[in-house]
């Protein structure tokens, strides 16, 4: 498995990592999708193909993702790298949701009992707190680096200037910065590269990309023309799935066919690979619920789509021309912060009028 520099840091992760999501139901009390000794199963996969990171937080099954998880890895800790994130809610109360002081300390406390470890490699924030000041929620967290309890902190789900804010004060004050961000992004959803991809480029952020397929919009299962599929995960997942237009959904999916048939891979698997080319992106989480499902994510990273191809599925799924960046690429493309694709060839997010769509 190739392993990539998490951003400006000195830690390498392999480029897939495993979400325990599975391990829990997401937000819900209630009993695991995986129960103990498939989740032990799956992980022993994962680390016989160098598949080393697993993704949990706080949040999966309101604790029960990171215990299953802990017991899981109980014994090859030095084998692992461990992503867990807090902040959204937790609880009912006040104090159970956020970036506060309190809510950080009781929150990652209670994440190194329940993993079984005495520190967490890589520590994200899992919201925006508008409410919280940046200066709690920074010195909070690297009171626990200094203490040892955390290695690496990164960010997720926060806008570029609220990251940057966070860089800045992290600076000024001299705490521990933000070398990552979890982020969502796929070939349907591609609005992190308007902003927040130059951001990670700029400030030496990591991308760990979730949700890769789209909420499983991008399996290959949903076809222009035929019904959507009955009793699927999908009908109660896209209440959580960000708004898209069908007709992309249809036209992406109609180009990874095209390419899947071409390399003989599955739609999901060139679905993955694409976001394997694209700069800053240093993992791409992936979740399954069978040992089948996980080894053919596996193979994602085991080849490559050729130039062509990824700029095929680009063309499928460019973004809107959302301001300033239809201005930067009319007026001064040749000014804009570049980016550096794997290649080192200079990189700028396609831009399209709607009339080109």
């Amino acid at each position: 498995m190739e392993t990539r520099q998490l951003g400006a840091s000195g830690l390498f992760v392999p480029v897939l990592s495993y979400g325990t999501g599975f391990f829990a139901p997401h937000l819900d009390d209630g009993p695991p999708t995986l129960d103990q000794d498939e989740a032990r199963r799956m992980v022993g996969i994962c680390l016989d193909h160098g598949v080393t990171m697993f993704d949990t937080a706080t949040t999966y099954g309101l604790g029960h993702s990171e215990e299953i998880l802990g017991k899981a890895i109980k014994g090859r800790r030095d084998e692992v790298l461990i992503s867990t994130k807090a902040g959204m809610p937790s609880g009912p109360g006040p104090n159970q949701v956020g970036l506060s002081r309190l809510n950080l300390t009781k929150s990652i406390d209670q994440s190194l009992r329940r993993l079984g470890t005495d520190y967490i490699d890589l520590f994200h924030v899992h919201i925006f707190d508008g409410l919280t000041p940046v200066e709690e929620t920074l010195s909070t967290l690297d009171d626990f680096v200094r203490a040892g309890k955390i290695r690496y902190l990164g960010v997720s789900n926060q806008s570029a200037w609220h990251v940057m804010k966070a860089q800045a004060l992290a600076e000024k004050y001299g705490y521990s910065r933000y070398v990552a961000q979890q982020i969502h992004y796929s070939l349907l959803c591609r609005d992190y590269e308007l902003d927040l991809m130059p951001l990670g480029a700029d400030q030496g952020l990591g991308a760990i990309v979730w949700s890769p397929l789209a909420w499983g919009l991008l399996t290959g299962r949903i076809k222009r023309g035929v019904p959507w599929p009955e009793n699927s995960r999908l009908n109660w997942m896209l209440k959580d799935a960000p708004p898209f237009a069908e007709d992309d959904l249809y036209a992406i999916g109609d180009a990874l066919e095209d390419v899947a048939e071409e390399t003989g891979k599955t739609v999901p698997q060139v679905a993955i690979n694409w976001l394997l080319q694209r700069p800053t992106v240093s993992s791409v989480i992936i979740g399954a619920r069978t040992e089948e499902q996980l080894l053919q994510n596996i193979d994602a990273a085991t080849w490559a789509l050729t130039p062509e191809q990824v700029d095929r599925l680009a063309a499928a799924s460019k973004l809107l021309p959302l301001y300033p960046n239809w201005h930067y690429a009319r007026y001064a493309a040749d000014r804009h912060p570049t980016l550096v694709d794997i290649d080192g060839d200079a990189w700028l997010p396609e831009i399209v009028n709607p009339s080109d769509r």
